[in-house]
This record gives structure tokens, sequence and C-alpha cells, in this order.
């Protein structure tokens, strides 16, 4: 076929099969439309019968990079996954876009949307848009702030919001985890069985891109970060295929998929580690801005201290609502006991008004995420630094002296988040042949640190980015000077400017690209998939 000629056909689907289990999936590179149809009929969407009528056009897709490639994707999607696919104008269409936390996301526009129902769908889609080369983003929970993150304006998105299973062993050691759901979901079913898994602390969060940036969670002091605690992903590979990836079957790509986020493959299944969890204790108490110097001494101290009881996490953060500073703390404690040693000091601050009780894990996930509103437009930006509490105080002021511009804004909520990264949970890291954050023992402990503003207005976006981008920049700038920094640049808080995985480390970067070459040597996941934050070169 010329470069100037297209292809009109149109096509029939005689059958269908949805299922993947047991697929063994040998490897698709589609060149021609017969290959293509082919494949999706290996597949198990039918034997797909093609003729020369004008009902669907398909551009070449060798030459032609012009939006009609993803025209061609979605109807081609649209006929073999007739109930999942949705154009713009649709009511589902509509639904899915307000389904994202920012509005920067929900305002970004795919040429059309796609909500599998198995890692088979997946696959298909993922072959699709291959073919025409139709860019494409991945979305799980859809809880990133930036536009592009896990929607793509004028491509396809893939929205995993179907893939929903949640199934225990019968030995209740293992919790395979679809990776459209959202810990809240997650949660509330496995509380009811008085088990739990290593997961996110924000209800409306989603599995999948969490864990595959690293995972902090209430219950790392005893088993490490989200990632840490996969024993297994089923992942669409770059050529389609569908695999399961484990220390043992691809242990090169294992160690990659544990914090090295969208550059391997299309993950559609989490197999997390599981463990008895009954009750716990834990709230928010409010402090007034007054009391930020003991506040912070206890934070150090915590950081210190926490590897003595690994069943402690402690969240601090400092905000601007309604004309007032003022600091929040989230303490939680993995058994239900009121005030244990381990928050002594913390608990002895001043409050202002506090939380605290006997509860479940979904119940202060659901706390935590009514304190981050769906429609508004979001920022993060992250730092990682020593343990110090007059580096903690002085990015205080520093905090405080950059909102005091931008603090009459429509809707601002900024805050300054402090969460400590302990040699304990850091001991944790290196299970399973280790995972990809660069983070040692010897590095710690470390204190992370998150900057995240939401804003009611786009016409404010520059002034916010701007500030942001100064309280970073001076913030490391002065630890840097105090010897205080770490390299490490947590994915999960990151903003588009940010070189996540240089923060990983020259060696743990170079290791992430040979890998993303050997199993996506065409760059599929570098080059079609644009959005979230990619290896580089």
């Amino acid at each position: 076929m010329h470069a100037s000629q297209f292809l009109f056909l149109t096509f029939s689907v005689l059958t269908l099969c949805n299922t993947d289990t047991g697929l063994n999936l040998t490897s698709f590179s589609p060149h021609t439309f017969s290959d293509l149809f082919a494949a999706l009929s290996e597949l198990g969407y039918g034997r797909i019968e093609y003729t020369g009528t004008t009902i669907l056009t398909f551009p070449d897709p060798r030459t032609n990079h012009s939006a009609s490639l993803c025209t061609a994707t979605c109807n081609i999607l649209g006929a073999i996954l007739t109930n999942v696919t949705s154009q713009p104008g649709s009511a589902p269409y509509f639904e899915q876009q307000a389904d994202y936390w920012s509005n920067q996301q929900a305002e970004t526009l795919p040429a059309c949307r796609v909500r599998p129902q198995s890692a088979r769908d997946v696959s298909a889609s993922l072959l699709v848009t291959k073919f025409f080369r139709c860019p494409f983003a991945v979305k799980s929970g859809g809880h990133a702030c930036f536009a592009g993150a896990s929607n793509i304006q004028s491509g396809l998105t893939i929205d995993l919001a179907n893939l929903n299973v949640i199934q225990v062993s019968d030995d209740r050691t293992l919790t395979q985890v679809g990776a459209g759901n959202l810990w809240g979901n997650v949660y509330s079913q496995l509380d009811r069985l008085q088990l739990s898994v290593i997961g996110g602390r924000v209800a409306g969060i989603g599995v999948g891109g969490l864990t595959l940036g690293g995972g902090i969670s209430f219950f790392s002091g005893r088993h490490g970060w989200a990632c840490d605690g996969v024993r297994n992903y089923q992942v669409v590979l770059a050529d389609a295929s569908i695999v399961d990836v484990n220390d043992q079957s691809f242990p090169d790509l294992y160690f990659a998929l544990r914090g090295g986020g969208n550059n391997f493959g299309i993950v559609t299944r989490f197999d997390l580690e599981t463990f008895p969890q009954a009750g716990m204790w834990g709230g928010m108490r409010s402090s007034p801005l007054t009391a930020n110097v003991s506040l912070l001494t206890a934070l150090y101290n915590f950081a210190i201290d926490a590897p003595s009881d690994p069943d402690a996490a402690l969240i601090v953060a400092f905000a601007f609502y309604k004309g007032t500073y003022f600091t929040s703390t989230d303490l939680e404690y993995a058994k239900p006991i009121v005030n244990p040693p381990i928050f002594n000091e913390l608990v002895s601050i001043e409050s202002i008004s506090s939380t605290l009780r006997i509860t479940n894990l979904t119940d202060l996930v659901e706390e935590l995420n009514a304190s981050q509103p769906h429609g508004l437009r979001e920022l993060y930006t992250t730092a990682t630094f020593k343990n110090d509490p007059g580096l903690m105080t002085e990015v205080v002021e520093i905090f405080i002296s950059e909102v005091e511009g931008i603090k009459d804004t429509e809707g601002i909520l900024p805050a300054l988040v402090f969460q400590p990264i302990t040699t304990g949970i850091i001991s944790y890291f290196g299970k399973n042949g280790g995972n990809a954050l660069g983070i040692t023992e010897s590095d710690g402990p470390l204190i992370l640190m998150n900057i995240a503003v939401a804003w009611a207005n786009i016409g404010d976006d520059d002034r916010i980015n701007t500030a942001a981008n100064r309280i970073i920049d001076r913030s490391i700038a002065l630890a840097k000077s105090l010897k205080l920094h770490h390299r490490f640049i947590y994915q999960n808080y990151a903003s588009q400017r940010q070189d996540v995985f240089a923060g990983y480390g020259a060696a743990n970067k170079q290791r992430l690209i040979d890998i993303s070459r050997k199993y996506d040597p065409e760059q599929v996941f570098q080059k079609l998939q644009p959005g979230y934050f990619k290896l580089g070169e």
C-alpha cells in the first residue's frame, strides 16, 4: 500500500471471548491490516471478515500521523469492545471524564476511552493503538495532579476501572487485586475478614499508580512500602503478551516494576502479601502554628525511635485555610491501643481538635480522603532531606513566606507535609531482590517533604506553580548548603519538571533503562504513552 492510499473496509466480529484464564499468547507485531485482524482473532475476538466497502476509513499508519489515526483506533475498539468503548459526547465518556481528582486531568479530552474487562481486552487495546501509532494513557484511580498523567488529549485513554477483582487466597496470605481498584474498596472487603495489605492511605487513590510509584502505607514500619508487598504482577507487555512477573519468572522486570512507574507494561493485577489486621487506633490532631517547634522536634525524635515500634505511622502537615495557618498531625497505630507510648511526645502537644479513636483501616482512609476533595486544580512537588529539626523549621518559614504572596487566590489550600522514611521502613526495600528506589539503610532516617496546593481557577495556575517551585527550590538549596539534602524524588508526589529516576541514583536509572529496552525494544511505553514520568536516556 502506498503512503497516500487508504484502506476502506468493514468488518464483523463473529465470536467473542473475554476471559484471559490460561491465556498463552505469542508476541504480536502487526504490520498490515491482515496481521492486525489475525492477531485480534488469535486473542479471541472472533474471525474478522473485511471487504472493500467504505464503512470505515483508515489511514496508512506507516506515514500518517494525524488525528485520524486515533479515530481509526477508536473505530476498531468500538467494534470489538462494543460495550466498554466510549466516544466524546456520550454519557459514559462524560461520566468517566468527571472521575478524575484534579481538574487538569478532567479537562484533558481523549479521542475515546475504553474500559477493558480483562487483561485480554487490555492486550487488544494496546495492539490497536500501537498499530495506528495513536498515543495513549492508562488510568487506575486518576489521582495524579497534572494533565496527561493518566488521561491524554486526542489519544486513547485505557481506563482500568473494570479490572476490580479482590480475591483472597484460601490460606489468607495473598490477595489478588485488580489494577482498577481504589484502596477504599480493597480495605472495605479485607476489614470484614480482619486482613490487610500494604497499600495507600487515602480511599480514593488507585491501586495501580500508587503501587508502581512506591506506595507509602500505614503499615510501612512493619512491611515496607506497597511495592515491597507485591509477590506477582500480571502485566501486558509492549508486544501485547500477558505474563506473570515475579522474582522467579522475570526477576529483572519484577525489580523494575517496584518503583519504575508506567515504563514497562500495563499492570492489570497485583498479587499482594496479606496479613492479619483487626482494629486500629488513629486520627488527626490540629494544633496552632505556635506549636511548630515542639511538633518538629517530636517528628525528629519519632523518625529516630520508630523502628522500636513498627506499628506506628506519622504525617505532619502545615497548612493555610481561610486566613489561618495551623498544623495537622495524622497518627496511626496498627493495633487497637489508645495512646501508645511511641506517640507520647506528639500527643502532649497542645491541640485545637482531635479525631483520635479506635476504629478500622477503612474509616481512617475515608477520613484522609475527605481532606482531598475532587473538582479543584491541584499541584504536588517534593524533596527529600536528612532528618533535622532545624532544617524543617526553616522550611516551614520558607513555606509561609511564599504562601503570603498567593493566599488571596480563590479556593486556595496550600500544605507543607513532612513524613519520615525510617531505617525500619528502608530495611524492607531490599526484600525479594530489592526495589528500584535507590535508598539504603545508611541513608536514613529521611524526611520526605511534599508541597500540595489546591485552588479553583485556571487563571491562577502560573502564580501557584511559581510559588510552589520557589518553595521547593529554596528548601533544596538550603538543605544542600547544610549538607542535609538527599537525591531521592518520590514519584507519587513529584511535579512534571522533576527528574524522578535521576533521584534513584545513576546506577538504578541505567538499570531501569536497560530493562525497558529489553522488554520494550520499540519503546512503546516511552513514545506512545508520553504521560507521567519517563526514563529518558
